[in-house]
């Protein structure tokens, strides 16, 4: 069979490509990267699925269609509008013209029941405009879903099981955690052109966590010892969830924006018996544990989550800060030894706001998630530049006690540190 996953390079979108393809399927992984190793791929961008016609070129030969697609909340080049109804609303409209029955929908849970954000409103959207349509589609409603590979909410688990106390959000409701393995089993079941349609399932696990009990699993599972609970206060947690939404604006995914704020309100739990119904008896996260083992790999990754930020924190604002200091109490400094390596007037000083400014435009890209990699690219090559310079012009900043040769190496490991985790999934 043929099927095309949209989001195919997302957390549960990779995981089922991987699966379809090892059962011998024909798979499309259609994404905005457009890259998806032993599949085939196609490059797509649902805010631009202005229309039904976008989707008829990459579905030819299609058979089944499973949406995995989701974006948290609205940020530059992310339309919860578009991924969650517009765009994906045409995409089921492209189906019935193409008579591709089997479109497997991936929503959100609790979504039917209450809509406190963009994220669910949409979601709930996206559902009714499939079931309008004349399919057989499946809606499916998954709760946090954990697994080997970890993105978002979970991957953020990961990060807060390695803290040495647990900080816990006011306001979280519970979580009914359901594994990927659990949902890539439910796709591959309804899949079967003899599976029951016009389902909409419910996808948990059997039991129901607080978020600091399932942080303190992952922490188990990780083989470190047990931590306590810091509770938040709400200023405390209010200031991080804006922070979340700061950072979005320039690009890059946290977990924790506003958005999550309104929907970890109302926890994530569901009716099992869907997935009972069908015969599907997910597993526990303690089973899921006991049978996968942490790795040093999840070890390390759980330790370096929340090391990663504050790295390009710290990368960006030392650019910046370089760039200001040059051009401000430094300039002096810098005049003096240009031009006690030879370089004196106009040349040293235009040579000094030239790096100045070559300092700011890095410290800027690095800040920015889509130029990140080139940034870092940059501040290593500078960097290297800046040495090589200083040592034909002024030698002696090699002996220099406050060290301003010796120091640009640990800043270039850092840039490589920060190349080496830059990628989320």
């Amino acid at each position: 069979m043929k099927i095309a996953v949209v989001g195919g390079t997302g957390l549960i979108g990779s995981a089922i490509v991987a699966h379809l393809f090892s059962r011998g399927h024909s798979v499309v992984s259609m994404s905005r990267s457009g890259s998806h190793p032993g599949t085939g791929a196609a490059r797509v961008d649902i805010s631009e699925a202005k229309s039904p016609a976008y989707w008829l070129p990459h579905l030819d030969g299609v058979e089944a269609v499973v949406n995995c697609a989701g974006v948290l909340q609205d940020s530059p080049g992310d339309s919860t509008s578009m991924v969650h109804h517009h765009g994906i609303a045409n995409l089921f409209a492209a189906c019935e013209q193409l008579q591709i029955r089997r479109v497997i929908h991936f929503s959100a849970i609790g979504v039917d029941r209450e809509t406190p954000s963009d994220f669910s409103r949409s979601k709930l959207a996206g559902d009714k405009a499939l079931m309008e349509r004349d399919l057989d589609w499946v809606i499916l409603r998954p709760s946090v879903v954990i697994g080997r590979a970890a993105y978002g909410a979970s991957a953020l688990m990961r990060g807060l099981a390695a803290l040495p106390a647990i900080p816990v959000m006011p306001n979280t409701g519970q979580l009914q955690i359901v594994l990927l393995e659990d949902v890539v089993r439910t796709v591959e079941h309804f899949l079967d052109p003899a599976a029951p349609a016009r389902q909409v399932v419910e996808l948990v696990g059997p039991h129901r966590y607080s978020f600091g009990a399932v942080v303190a699993l992952i922490r188990r599972w990780c083989r470190w010892p047990p931590a306590r609970e810091l509770h938040l206060p709400q200023f405390a947690s209010n200031l991080i969830y804006k922070f979340g939404d700061m950072v979005s604006y320039l690009g890059w995914r946290p977990p924790v924006r506003s958005t999550a704020e309104r929907e970890i309100g109302r926890g994530a739990v569901g009716n099992l018996e869907d997935m009972q119904r069908l015969g599907l008896h997910p597993k526990s996260l303690p089973e899921f544990f006991a049978a996968e083992p942490a790795s040093v790999q999840e070890r390390w990754f759980a330790g370096m989550y929340l090391v990663k930020p504050a790295i390009f924190v710290v990368l960006s604002l030392f650019w910046l800060s370089t760039a200001f200091v040059s051009l401000g109490p430094g300039w002096g400094y810098g005049m003096g030894l240009m031009g006690e390596g030879g370089v004196e007037g106009t040349a040293a000083a235009v040579t000094i706001i030239a790096g100045a400014l070559a300092d700011l435009v890095i410290g800027i890209a690095i800040a920015y998630r889509p130029t990140s990699r080139y940034g870092l690219y940059a501040a290593i090559a500078i960097s290297f530049a800046y040495a090589i310079i200083g040592t034909i012009l002024v030698p002696r900043l090699w002996a220099d006690p406050l060290g301003p040769m010796l120091k640009i190496w640990p800043i270039i490991v850092l840039h490589f540190a920060a190349l080496a985790v830059l990628e989320d999934r």
